[in-house]
């Protein structure tokens, strides 16, 4: 049976059962053109059959896969829209920190940056 190698979470999302690997980034992938091969080689702890069993899952219920496909990257969207309305404390203190550099790099030499950079708080 097909549906034997994935896992349909209760969330909705379907993975490729024994990974952490969704189908639509298998799909992904396969769509923008990557053999099974390539795929294998891109994400080691699948095995050629389980991504034979993704592509096949896809043409045959490619209606629905497709839709799931919009589903979650538009979830991926949102989801980042919010992360750039409402940053974590690390990602501001992280911006900030490129800030800095970025106006140390525009004034200095590229020594005189490396020698600067080097006593920046992190």
């Amino acid at each position: 049976m097909l549906e034997g190698y994935f896992e349909f979470l209760d969330s909705g999302e379907i993975r490729i059962r024994g990974t952490r690997i969704g189908l639509e980034i298998v799909l992904r992938d396969y769509l923008q053109g990557a053999s099974p091969e390539e795929i294998v080689l891109r994400y080691p702890t699948l095995s050629l059959e389980q991504v034979h069993a993704a592509i096949l899952y896809y043409l045959r219920n490619r209606e629905r896969v497709e839709q799931y496909i919009r589903e979650c990257w538009q979830q991926g969207e949102e989801a980042w829209q919010e992360q750039q309305r409402a940053p974590s404390e690390f990602v501001r203190s992280l911006r900030q920190r490129l800030e800095k550099y970025r106006l140390i790099w525009q004034v200095c030499t590229a020594e005189e940056f490396l020698d600067r950079a080097l006593y920046l708080p992190l």
